[in-house]
């Protein structure tokens, strides 16, 4: 299977770089991962909601040219479906079994997705009802992808 991260904006911090180095060597076990970032638009303060949709469409634009059409698409949102781990591996494993070979896990910048992104998705996923910073987003999500693939393989996994 191919996992493919689709993100806005780049990681400058390096121990959120390590982080998401050591699973990406982890997870080249299970599966053909790829990290794709899109740039990202400066949001001024104070920005008003026409503002922040126009700067949505302009990222949305970004990662919908790196969506391919055979793909299922997965799309990281606040107000998308809440999962256990456990519930996420047999998301993951269902996928396969059902002949999907490419899923991109899709996050967005600091102020979310634009709406064309958020069409295209086939499922929204959850972490949490609580914010994270789109960077810590990525190490999150790789560190349970890694833990699905443990999960499918029936490899032992810290609960």
């Amino acid at each position: 299977m191919k996992i493919t991260i689709l993100t806005v904006g780049k990681i400058k911090e390096k121990y959120l770089k390590d982080a998401i180095a050591e699973y990406s060597k982890r997870l080249s076990k299970y599966c053909k991962l790829e990290i794709v970032e899109v740039a990202d638009e400066k949001t001024p303060d104070q920005a008003s909601e026409v503002v922040e949709e126009n700067i949505r469409n302009k990222e949305g634009e970004r990662l919908l040219k790196y969506i391919k059409d055979d793909a299922y698409v997965i799309t990281l949102e606040i107000k998308g479906k809440l999962l256990t781990s456990e519930e996420l591996s047999r998301k993951i494993e269902d996928l396969g079994i059902g002949g999907t070979s490419h899923i991109i896990f899709v996050i967005g910048g600091s102020i979310g997705l634009g709406k064309e992104v958020l069409r295209r998705s086939d499922y929204a996923l959850s972490f949490s009802k609580m914010t994270f910073p789109h960077q810590l987003m990525r190490v999150i999500l790789l560190e349970q992808i890694y833990r699905s693939y443990r999960i499918i393989q029936g490899e032992p996994y810290h609960k």
